[in-house]
């Protein structure tokens, strides 16, 4: 059985991209092999095809760390074939045959059926990126949103338009932080109230606080952004830490934590155990559930390459769904 995939290839020139045709029986040992009907694009797949070693090491490889599709044979009773699942997540992507390919095969401990009330296509306009903006507003409900507006860095990327569109679901006046000028059309129909330049939160303000501002923040960007929102949060409220395309690093102090009892909550997707990724997916077809198609840029693998190159430039605005 063939299937056509993106692979990327490492030669003495770099990285080339191109669409191939593959075995399933290339493909690596699982208990569920899927026929992937949509993937999306995320900032980690841009760095996978360009041989990031941090998400890939080993080459040729089909990137793609998000999948929804049928299941087509599995030798666990958990899946049968004709299931429709998502599979988000672990190593899929990585350096396991990820969802730029029409097959994948994994482990069942990595698969999650698809929840009543959200379709496959819907699943993949989320994708990684707007479970992760669900699991950052979940982390920050939990911790408690405090009065004022919840803030939202990187808003016009996949991360941030999901979590601006959830929160003002959910009734929260929303504060979106871009450096897309021209996207702020794009952002009021997402739901923001507020539109702020990334330049006002970026700068490397040496002041240990500002003026509290923030009932929350959802923060996809990382570096001196990141802490600069930190330090305009309310009294008692947090900060839900996501991205790093602004830096890993923070030039942080203590004073936001011991003198405002701040929270700062790290938030992975990852990893994170598949029975928590099964009650967020849960949500998200239930009382979180939204029309996200006004996020959607489709994509087909002959666009793919294309867009690969926008994501990283920082030029992808909402959320690219691979149709295969």
């Amino acid at each position: 059985m063939t299937f056509n995939a993106l692979q990327i290839t490492k030669t003495d020139a770099g990285f080339e991209r191109a669409i191939v045709t593959r075995e399933v029986d290339d493909l690596p040992q699982g208990d569920v092999l899927i026929e992937v009907r949509y993937s999306s694009l995320n900032f980690k797949d841009g760095l996978s095809a360009t041989g990031n070693p941090g998400v890939t090491r080993n080459f040729p490889h089909t990137p793609g760390i998000d999948a929804a599709g049928v299941v087509v044979e599995s030798s666990v009773s958990d899946f049968a074939a004709g299931d429709e699942v998502i599979v988000i997540g672990f190593d899929l992507g990585m350096n396991t045959a990820g969802g730029f390919g029409q097959r994948i095969r994994v482990p069942a401990g990595w698969v999650v059926s698809r929840p009543e009330g959200l379709s496959l296509h819907a699943s993949m306009i989320l994708g990684t990126a707007g479970f992760t903006a669900a699991e950052c507003v979940d982390k920050l409900l939990h911790a408690g949103i405090k009065e004022g507006p919840v803030l939202v860095t990187g808003a016009t990327g996949g991360v941030g338009s999901v979590a601006v569109k959830l929160l003002a679901k959910l009734g929260y006046e929303v504060a979106a932080v871009t450096g897309k000028p021209d996207q702020e059309e794009f952002l009021r129909a997402a739901g923001a109230a507020q539109i702020l330049n990334r330049d006002s939160l970026s700068e490397n303000s040496k002041r240990p606080l500002l003026a509290e501002s923030w009932g929350g923040v959802v923060d996809t960007v990382g570096g001196d952004m990141l802490f600069n929102a930190i330090k305009g949060l309310r009294y008692g409220a947090s900060a839900a830490a996501c991205g790093l395309v602004g830096g890993a690093d923070i030039p942080a102090t203590v004073f936001p934590f011991i003198l405002r009892h701040v929270n700062l909550l790290g938030v992975d997707s990852v990893e994170l155990p598949l029975a928590d990724k099964v009650a967020i997916w849960q949500r998200l077809a239930t009382d979180w559930s939204m029309d996200l198609s006004e996020l959607e840029a489709p994509l087909s693998l002959d666009t793919l390459s294309d867009a690969i190159d926008r994501i990283l430039a920082g030029q992808m605005v909402g959320r690219g769904v691979l149709h295969h």
